[in-house]
């Protein structure tokens, strides 16, 4: 292996790198890119009352304490939906176009202060600086999608009424008012202010709990929104332990958008069906890759590399279960396994690891046990399969298990780490069958050569999404089309036309011209049924919807 550069650190199995591997890049460390001024100017846009408790944040790359954040309580949370229920009623009532060019602002804000939040998520995620640039360019395509199409997708729209002519019926879209957001920690930057996006530009506000690892980056989020014309109020944002606060949060929200764990994403909707609102929930994944037995298998693996490994595996449309034809399984299982054991680990915060660390040691955990129970079960493990303390204090290497069995834990549970497990497969139906084997149901991939084929075999697979030749940024970038889970994965979908309109109330406004619709010039009961049932079969043979 050749000298380590600033940027590029540790291969997986070569040992402990030169110097301090948490912080290559000319010495920029987590320290110096989240210093306390920028905290404390950002923990300033926490909603607290009071006396809050305070809680400390861990920096995942090194062990350190990175800050030091106030805790809000349930009444605070009360405070929150006040302020913002204030502040909604102006906001409702600009035109959509006035709502929208704020999000094409903070678009340019984004693009232009990039490196800022970067650091951030590195900062409170661990993640490699490529795949925190993926939120950065999903929040991006996210704000420019709604900024443009919202106006079009919240337009008042005609519908055939109940008497032609003389019925006129349109379909309006209302705020729902303030809208409940809490949202998880693996993608802080586009998970907080991605999904809150449309909800602004359809004129509601939002109460947002982001997971408290990662609450400056929704802090950050909401200070540049608010300075691309967001009024403050409209976002608050309340951070405290999951299970005090989220309840919290849905006991008085209008709508509830969650993402998370389908454990509590059941609690969740729990909870919102008792107060009769709604929920959009993206939950769980236990995601499959079927690699065919036409696949360009190099592309393949390159492809399998960023569908099981990008963000260490802490992406819920990451995939865990790969599927391949048997014919094919030797030659491909050689080219991901050398790939996998190429890769770069590093924790610096600058371009050039390919993978960084897990955000706990909870996340450490549950991956090292699933792996360890499985290897002690009879499965190989043909890449990986260690922690990396010489690294950082939660890094894994990415790991390929062969011979998983159904007993094993790895082989439903989700890691939500950077672990996948492999199985061959004969014939297509097999391994449709074998994909839809999951309560899961939220993204999967599909190898091939024939991109038709790839489609037919996509259609027959239960989930949300669907990649052909892609690992997720395929369909998951396709703004204008809806994302989501099908199963435990969750209800609802983010991106397109349901996810700007899950956050409105359907209105129909219909006016009645000339005559109303019931019995008039003369006409009796009976008279008048009569007439409507000639009318009825006459709109039928006239085509009319």
């Amino acid at each position: 292996m050749s000298d380590l550069t600033a940027d590029a650190v540790a291969t997986g199995h070569l040992g402990n790198p030169a110097g301090n591997p948490a912080a290559p890049g000319g010495g920029r460390t987590v320290a110096s890119a989240v210093p306390p001024a920028l905290v404390a100017r950002l923990a300033a846009g926490i909603t607290v009352t009071g006396e809050p408790g305070v809680v400390e944040t861990v920096a995942p790359l090194t062990g350190e304490r990175l800050a030091s954040l106030a805790q809000s309580t349930p009444a605070d949370v009360e405070a929150a939906f006040l302020l913002a229920r204030r502040a909604q009623p102006a906001w409702a009532a600009l035109p959509v176009r006035r709502r929208a060019a704020v999000l094409l602002r903070f678009h340019d804000l984004l693009i232009k202060r990039q490196d800022e939040v970067l650091d951030l998520v590195q900062a409170e995620t661990g993640k490699a600086r490529l795949h925190a640039f993926e939120e950065v360019m999903a929040v991006a395509m996210a704000a420019r999608h709604y900024g443009r199409a919202a106006h079009g997708y919240l337009r008042d729209k005609r519908h055939g009424g109940a008497l032609p002519v003389l019925t006129h019926a349109i379909e309006a879209r209302r705020p729902k008012g303030v809208i409940g957001h809490i949202s998880p920690w693996n993608y802080p930057l586009e998970l907080s202010v991605g999904d809150a996006l449309p909800a602004f530009v359809a004129g509601n506000a939002v109460v947002n709990k982001p997971d408290t690892q990662t609450a400056l980056t929704a802090l950050w989020a909401r200070e540049l929104l608010v300075e691309a014309g967001l009024p403050a109020d409209l976002w608050q944002i309340v951070v405290g332990d999951g299970p005090v606060i989220g309840p919290a949060v849905v006991e008085h929200a209008d709508y509830v958008s969650f993402t998370g764990s389908t454990r509590t994403g059941r609690d969740v909707a729990q909870r919102a069906a008792a107060r009769l609102v709604g929920a959009s929930l993206e939950l769980g994944g236990k995601n499959a890759m079927l690699v065919l037995a036409d696949a360009d298998l190099d592309r393949a693996a390159a492809g399998a590399v960023r569908a099981c490994f990008s963000s260490a595996g802490q992406l819920c449309i990451s995939v865990e279960r790969l599927m391949v034809h048997r014919s094919v399984a030797d030659a491909f299982l050689e080219k991901f396994a050398e790939r996998t054991r190429n890769l770069r680990l590093g924790g610096g915060l600058a371009y050039g690891a390919d993978m960084g660390s897990l955000v706990s040691a909870r996340q450490l955990d549950a991956t090292t046990r699933h792996v360890d129970e499985a290897v002690k079960a009879g499965a190989t493990v043909l890449a990986g399969g260690r922690a990396r303390p010489d690294l950082g204090p939660f890094f894994y290497e990415p790991t390929i298990l062969d011979g998983v069995t159904p007993e094993m834990a790895v082989c439903a549970e989700e890691t939500f780490g950077p672990v996948v497990s492999v199985y061959r497969f004969d014939t297509e139906d097999q391994a449709v069958a074998a994909a839809n084997a999951t309560p899961y149901g939220l993204n999967s991939s599909v190898w091939t050569r024939d991109p038709r084929r790839g489609r037919a075999v996509a259609a027959r697979l239960r989930t949300g999404t669907v990649n052909v030749n892609e690992a997720y940024g395929a369909a998951y970038g396709s703004v204008a089309s809806p994302m989501g889970g099908m199963g435990d994965s969750g209800l609802g979908r983010r991106h397109g036309a349901e996810g700007i309109l899950r956050f409105t109330e359907a209105q129909t406004i219909a006016t009645q011209r000339l005559i109303p619709i019931a019995p008039s010039f003369g006409l009796d009961d009976r008279q008048f049924a009569s007439v409507m049932t000639g009318g009825l079969r006459v709109l039928k043979a006239l085509r009319i919807k």
